[in-house]
């Protein structure tokens, strides 16, 4: 190979890793907790109170308020669907517009797909197949939603513990510690951040704390969530050390986070069963029997 070639291709090769990786380095360092304090702490007050504002007191765009009107669902099933959607990690007002768009809008769309590639004649049975598909994906998705996300919060609880630890070891007061755990863990662990954050707020707006925390238990709906509640109210009633009982705890959920990964990893064996007899072994068996079968059959005419 020429010397000027193999140049080319190394300097080809630094530069796109250089790039790529000063590219990735801006970013990072964009969305860092340190930077996003330092801009709030330089952005203008009277800005930042007036977005602050803004952010509290608007709902959803007049174009989605007007939507949602015209769809036939009472407050009550606005409310009950927030918690589903909460639930999945969708905390936003437009969220339930959109949802309840889908639900109405997926059974049309997917039960006219067959009627328009094959007609009504031919395809009315595949359509009433796919409209029932539409009727029931949207709860299809925001159950999986709801389970990646408890499941985010489930794996993510011990090392937001660890950090509420050495808060409070370091001398801060529990509330303290639960608001820079939110404050360092938006990127690392961002859905069991938003919850930490949630029940910041609801202790700075007056709610008890352990109200505060029994409201997480129930919002999350985390077995491990709801055990952590129970501990800080004991803990909080016989007035014991709430580091050590919180360290406990994280010793616990990352044994029971061990255990789950090894369950899952013992069940690998039997979920490659199904996989190997449907596609794997049929394919192999043509593969190594089907010039056999072909020359039998010659041999036979």
């Amino acid at each position: 190979m020429p010397i000027s070639l193999v140049v080319t291709l190394v300097a080809v090769f630094a530069t796109v890793a250089l790039l790529s990786g000063s590219v990735v380095s801006l970013a990072l360092a964009r969305n860092a907790p340190e930077r996003k304090r330092l801009r709030k702490l330089t952005a203008p007050k009277a800005a930042s109170k007036r977005a602050e504002t803004l952010q509290l007191a608007e709902g959803p765009s007049p174009a989605l308020a007007r939507l949602w009107n015209l769809l036939p669902a009472s407050p009550t099933d606005l409310s009950r669907l927030r918690r589903r959607l909460a639930a999945a990690g969708y905390f936003d007002d437009s969220a339930a517009i959109w949802y309840s768009v889908a639900r109405i809008s997926a059974p049309v769309v997917f039960g006219a797909a067959p009627l328009l590639v094959v007609g009504v004649r031919a395809g009315w049975l595949a359509a009433l197949a796919c409209g029932a598909v539409g009727l029931v994906l949207p709860d299809m998705v925001l159950s999986q939603k709801t389970v990646a996300y408890r499941k985010s919060i489930e794996d993510g609880l011990p090392d937001a513990l660890d950090l509420i630890v050495v808060c409070v070891e370091a001398g801060a007061s529990l509330d303290q510690a639960i608001i820079k755990a939110s404050n360092e863990l938006v990127i690392a662990l961002p859905a069991i951040a938003h919850e930490l954050k949630t029940v910041a707020t609801e202790i700075k707006a007056g709610k008890p704390r352990m109200e505060a925390f029994q409201n997480l238990a129930k919002r999350t709906g985390v077995a491990d969530v709801k055990a952590m509640v129970g501990m800080l109210v004991q803990t909080d009633r016989f007035g014991t050390s709430i580091a050590q009982s919180l360290r406990t705890h994280a010793e616990t959920s990352r044994a029971k986070r061990r255990q789950r990964a090894e369950e899952r990893a013992g069940q690998v064996g039997v979920k490659l069963v199904f996989p190997l007899v449907l596609f794997v072994m049929p394919a192999l068996y043509v593969v190594c029997l089907g010039p056999v079968i072909v020359a039998i059959y010659r041999n036979f005419l």
